[in-house]
């Protein structure tokens, strides 16, 4: 979805898609569910860090290109 949006709506984003989803791992079980299935503060915490600062907001995780980078190349 991200690739669409960014192939058709280019000029009218204000800042890059930002995905947020589900790691390249095998379904865990339920206990493990907050960790692997995106959670509202995943959502918050990208749009903070990427789209528009929001006041006041503390991250709690790092949505940061050097860390893309780092899963993308652990394949996770």
């Amino acid at each position: 979805m991200a690739q669409t949006i960014t192939e058709l709506a280019f000029d009218d984003l204000d800042a890059p898609p930002v995905v947020v989803g589900s790691r390249n791992w095998i379904i865990p079980a339920h206990e493990m569910e907050n960790f692997f299935f995106p959670q509202p503060d995943w959502i918050v915490d990208a749009v903070h860090e990427k789209i528009i600062s929001l006041k006041g907001h503390k991250s709690k995780t790092d949505h940061s290109a050097v860390r893309s980078l780092r899963l993308n190349k652990e394949g996770v």
